[in-house]
């Protein structure tokens, strides 16, 4: 709890790469009064990134409560070692490929991350504050990471507007393919379809409807990011690309035999899971609080939130109150007060004793 506590006072942090991530990082952690001490291989970034009120200057991490890596993957583990051998005293990061990075780097100030947010927008001079406000951010935190650092990157990324997701790095990279990687893959192979028929049929392109437009849109990322990523997580990626292509010839075969009934299951089947992605938080929510006593340890922490994680229990407030007797604790999670019974029972399979109490 000190080191939180000096944390909270000093509140200092380090991004190492100022693009579109790390400037829209420093810009929030700025608006809630972090002083913000930036780095980037490009001299010019570091200047847009002051200009842009994305830093408040550039050098070294030491003194640095918390440090966001936002480099390209293939630097990650390398940008990470810097931070940490300069002094850091936690350090994240954003990359979209966690397993090989998780691997490389087991120091226990690291904690492995990766908001779920972006833009069309490219570089420094995209960033914006709000870029993180109701977006998924995910931690894969490793097997040494210690619970201090940990509870240090989830309320940091929670002060920008990000809801928390705690998972594996194998799953975390086996769902990203999904809803990430293979989309923007299949995003591009539909608009260079569209350019190559274009070609010969010129007012083409200016036909585009909004659904086309829509659903191409993350083609316009940046694409120097994406040879990186697809390589560190090609068994991943070409697993999923292997399932659309299913899907794909099995809806081709239905469109051939006429089968108007069993495309149309498919279809609903299609539009029911889009209406029914999870929106934001609701506004009004009866909360409880959840008492888990713990061993005082490296990954309790992390292991608890993976659990709400896993049984779909959001998990709005977190402390750990450390006991003066021996190497114990216990972990206070405030969640909505319907899912109390869903987390109780997931925590007793696992060998807890929680308690709970509804909040006035």
């Amino acid at each position: 709890m000190e080191r939180l506590r000096e944390a909270e006072m000093q509140k200092k942090a380090g991004i190492i790469g100022l693009g579109l991530i790390g400037g829209s990082i420093g810009q929030a952690l700025r608006e809630n009064g972090w002083e913000v001490v930036g780095v980037d291989s490009d001299d010019s970034r570091i200047a847009d990134a002051i200009e842009n009120g994305a830093i408040d200057r550039t050098g070294s991490m030491e003194g640095t409560n918390i440090v966001f890596v936002a480099t390209p993957v293939d630097s990650i583990v390398t940008s990470v070692q810097q931070a940490i051998d300069e002094g850091a005293q936690v350090v994240t990061d954003v990359g979209s490929v966690k397993g090989r990075i998780t691997k490389e780097v087991t120091d226990h100030r690291f904690v492995p991350g990766h908001p779920m947010a972006g833009s069309e927008q490219e570089g420094i001079n995209g960033a914006r504050p709000d870029l993180f406000r109701g977006a998924a951010w995910v931690l894969t935190p490793g097997e040494n990471t210690d619970d201090a650092s940990f509870a240090t990157v989830r309320s940091t990324i929670i002060s920008l507007g990000a809801d928390v997701v705690v998972i594996d790095p194998e799953s975390h990279d086996e769902l990203v393919a999904v809803v990430s990687h293979v989309p923007h893959l299949t995003a591009g192979s539909l608009m260079r379809i569209a350019d190559d028929h274009s070609q010969e049929h010129r007012p083409l392109l200016r036909l585009a409807a909004g659904g086309f437009r829509d659903m191409t849109r993350v083609a316009a990322g940046h694409p120097g990011i994406w040879p990186d990523i697809c390589i560190d997580n090609a068994t991943a990626i070409t697993s999923v690309i292997d399932e659309v292509i299913k899907s794909l010839e099995e809806t081709r075969d239905l469109i051939s035999e006429e089968n108007r009934a069993a495309l149309l299951e498919k279809l609903q089947q299609a539009r029911t899971a889009r209406v029914n992605l999870p929106t934001g938080v609701p506004e009004d929510v009866e909360l409880a609080v959840v008492r888990v006593p713990v061993l005082d340890q490296p990954g309790e922490l992390a292991s608890l939130t993976r659990l709400a994680s896993e049984i779909d229990v959001n998990i709005y407030d977190l402390e750990i109150a450390h006991s003066s007797e021996g190497q114990r604790g216990v972990v206070i999670m405030v969640i909505p007060a319907d899912k109390s019974e869903r987390l109780l029972g997931g925590l007793m399979a696992n060998g807890y004793r929680p308690s709970v109490r509804t909040m006035e």
